[in-house]
Protein backbone atom coordinates (compact mmCIF):
# COMPACT_ATOMS: atom_id res chain seq x y z
CA UNK A 1 0.00 0.00 0.00
CA UNK A 2 1.31 3.35 -0.77
CA UNK A 3 -0.02 7.01 0.57
CA UNK A 4 -2.07 8.58 -2.45
CA UNK A 5 -2.60 12.09 -1.75
CA UNK A 6 -2.62 14.21 1.06
CA UNK A 7 -5.09 17.56 1.79
CA UNK A 8 -4.50 20.62 4.10
CA UNK A 9 -7.69 23.02 4.93
CA UNK A 10 -7.28 26.37 4.06
CA UNK A 11 -9.16 29.75 4.65
CA UNK A 12 -7.56 31.38 1.43
CA UNK A 13 -6.95 29.69 -1.64
CA UNK A 14 -5.19 32.41 -3.27
CA UNK A 15 -2.79 32.79 -0.21
CA UNK A 16 -2.35 28.91 0.11
CA UNK A 17 -1.69 28.72 -3.79
CA UNK A 18 0.84 31.33 -3.52
CA UNK A 19 2.61 29.66 -0.54
CA UNK A 20 2.64 26.17 -1.52
CA UNK A 21 3.85 27.51 -5.66
CA UNK A 22 6.95 28.97 -3.83
CA UNK A 23 7.63 26.61 -1.71
CA UNK A 24 7.13 23.73 -4.14
CA UNK A 25 8.78 25.65 -6.86
CA UNK A 26 12.26 24.17 -7.19
CA UNK A 27 11.01 20.30 -6.37
CA UNK A 28 9.35 19.80 -10.09
CA UNK A 29 5.78 18.83 -8.71
CA UNK A 30 2.99 19.97 -10.88
CA UNK A 31 0.10 22.44 -10.00
CA UNK A 32 -3.31 21.85 -11.22
CA UNK A 33 -6.70 23.76 -10.14
CA UNK A 34 -9.68 21.43 -11.15
CA UNK A 35 -12.06 23.73 -9.02
CA UNK A 36 -12.08 26.87 -7.27
CA UNK A 37 -12.11 25.43 -4.08
CA UNK A 38 -9.01 22.83 -4.24
CA UNK A 39 -5.51 23.12 -6.15
CA UNK A 40 -3.58 20.14 -6.38
CA UNK A 41 0.55 19.69 -7.02
CA UNK A 42 1.46 16.54 -7.98
CA UNK A 43 4.50 14.70 -7.77
CA UNK A 44 5.76 11.01 -9.44
CA UNK A 45 3.69 9.29 -7.13
CA UNK A 46 1.52 11.66 -5.17
CA UNK A 47 -0.76 14.37 -4.81
CA UNK A 48 -1.09 17.15 -2.33
CA UNK A 49 -3.71 19.40 -2.11
CA UNK A 50 -5.07 22.54 -0.32
CA UNK A 51 -9.00 22.85 -0.31
CA UNK A 52 -11.99 24.74 0.44
CA UNK A 53 -13.62 22.67 3.36
CA UNK A 54 -16.59 21.10 1.12
CA UNK A 55 -19.06 21.83 4.00
CA UNK A 56 -18.43 25.75 3.97
CA UNK A 57 -17.34 25.77 7.44
CA UNK A 58 -13.84 27.67 8.41
CA UNK A 59 -10.72 25.06 7.49
CA UNK A 60 -8.82 24.76 10.92
CA UNK A 61 -5.81 22.27 11.19
CA UNK A 62 -6.01 18.66 13.03
CA UNK A 63 -4.06 18.67 16.27
CA UNK A 64 -1.77 15.43 15.89
CA UNK A 65 -2.07 15.67 12.06
CA UNK A 66 1.27 16.34 10.40
CA UNK A 67 2.31 15.74 6.52
CA UNK A 68 5.85 15.06 5.82
CA UNK A 69 8.18 15.14 2.34
CA UNK A 70 11.53 13.56 1.68
CA UNK A 71 13.65 15.87 0.47
CA UNK A 72 17.40 15.05 -1.32
CA UNK A 73 19.79 16.76 1.16
CA UNK A 74 20.44 18.71 4.93
CA UNK A 75 20.97 21.55 2.54
CA UNK A 76 17.35 21.40 1.01
CA UNK A 77 15.59 20.56 4.15
CA UNK A 78 17.34 24.13 5.60
CA UNK A 79 16.03 25.66 2.36
CA UNK A 80 12.74 24.55 2.13
CA UNK A 81 12.21 25.48 5.65
CA UNK A 82 13.57 29.19 5.64
CA UNK A 83 11.52 29.80 2.51
CA UNK A 84 8.27 28.51 4.45
CA UNK A 85 9.32 30.76 7.27
CA UNK A 86 9.88 33.77 4.29
CA UNK A 87 6.20 32.70 2.89
CA UNK A 88 4.64 33.56 6.51
CA UNK A 89 4.89 29.90 7.88
CA UNK A 90 6.08 29.84 11.07
CA UNK A 91 8.50 27.35 12.55
CA UNK A 92 8.00 24.55 14.80
CA UNK A 93 11.26 22.34 15.02
CA UNK A 94 14.20 24.20 13.44
CA UNK A 95 16.53 21.98 11.28
CA UNK A 96 18.75 19.62 12.94
CA UNK A 97 19.77 15.53 13.22
CA UNK A 98 16.14 13.36 14.91
CA UNK A 99 17.04 9.83 15.21
CA UNK A 100 18.35 8.35 11.34
CA UNK A 101 16.82 11.39 9.67
CA UNK A 102 17.98 15.48 9.08
CA UNK A 103 14.17 17.51 9.81
CA UNK A 104 12.97 20.39 10.12
CA UNK A 105 8.81 21.36 10.91
CA UNK A 106 6.52 24.51 10.14
CA UNK A 107 3.33 25.18 10.10
CA UNK A 108 1.70 26.74 6.67
CA UNK A 109 -0.63 30.17 6.45
CA UNK A 110 -3.38 28.03 8.01
CA UNK A 111 -1.53 26.49 10.83
CA UNK A 112 -1.09 22.94 9.08
CA UNK A 113 2.16 21.19 10.22
CA UNK A 114 4.83 20.50 7.74
CA UNK A 115 7.97 18.08 8.00
CA UNK A 116 11.06 18.14 5.71
CA UNK A 117 13.30 15.15 6.37
CA UNK A 118 16.49 13.75 4.43
CA UNK A 119 16.08 9.79 3.82
CA UNK A 120 17.02 7.59 5.73
CA UNK A 121 20.83 6.61 5.66
CA UNK A 122 22.29 3.59 5.84
CA UNK A 123 25.82 3.45 8.35
CA UNK A 124 28.95 3.08 6.84
CA UNK A 125 31.42 0.90 7.78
Amino acid sequence: MQMNYFVVGTNDMAAATHFYDQLFGQSGVERVSPTERMTYWLGPDFAFAAAIPFDEKPATNGNGTMVGFSVESDEEVERLHSLALELGGTSDGEPKQRGPRFSAYFRDLDRNKICLSTEVRSEQP
